[in-house]
């Protein structure tokens, strides 16, 4: 399953019209910075994902927050975020802060050297999209079939299907330094083996 083809599915051309004009930005640079923020979100998720404790945390917030209904009106909940009127499902702010924490703008930063955009347009489209993510997740997880076990791979691969997409492979790399640091050794070579691939992959 790749999260990367279903995210940018999401992103329909009237959806980046709408996001492009809230942030003064064409829509070919807003899609391009789209990429490499969806790229970022899966490598922060995945990261955390593999941390102790770390799945049941994002388990307990798709119980509380994403059981995937934000999809059902993505032109509603981009307004709602860019008023800043967004919480739960679409608090996009909040999300970002438990994804990437410290790392919100070392990305902002990657993302405006790949797309073009300003670190200011990056930063006000960082949460419109966040709540994208968690949604795809939440929807993807009450699929049948579906093992809450299976997410860190799936995010490690659909991560990989990005960077190679946005040439985001050495933020990729960054984000995924604690995982290769410590927790992702400790769980045997198949997580080490698809770390291996995503960092080959992207660079």
């Amino acid at each position: 399953m790749n999260l990367m083809e279903i995210l940018q599915g999401q992103l329909s051309d009237d959806v980046i019209g709408q996001i492009s004009q809230q942030i003064g930005a064409q829509p070919e640079q807003t899609a391009s910075a789209a990429n490499g923020i969806f790229t970022s979100l899966l490598g922060g998720l995945a990261n955390n994902a593999t941390q102790e404790g770390g799945l049941s945390a994002i388990a307990g917030a798709l119980d509380r927050n994403h059981d995937g209904s934000v999809l059902d009106d993505i032109m509603g909940m981009v307004g709602t975020v860019m008023n800043g009127q967004g919480s739960g499902a679409t608090n996009g702010l909040g999300i970002l802060g438990h994804i990437l924490g410290d790392n919100q703008e070392n990305v902002a930063q990657q993302v405006s050297q790949s797309s073009g955009l300003s670190m200011g347009q990056v930063m006000k489209l960082m949460p419109v999209l966040a709540p994208i993510v968690m949604g795809v997740i939440g929807k993807m997880r009450g699929q049948d079939g579906f093992q809450l076990s299976d997410l860190p791979g799936i995010l490690l691969g659909s991560a990989q299907s990005g960077a190679q997409q946005s040439g985001m492979g050495d933020l990729l790399g960054g984000l995924l330094g604690s995982v290769l640091g410590g927790g992702g050794q400790q769980q045997g070579g198949g997580l080490g083996n698809i770390l291996g691939n995503i960092l080959g992959g992207g660079r």
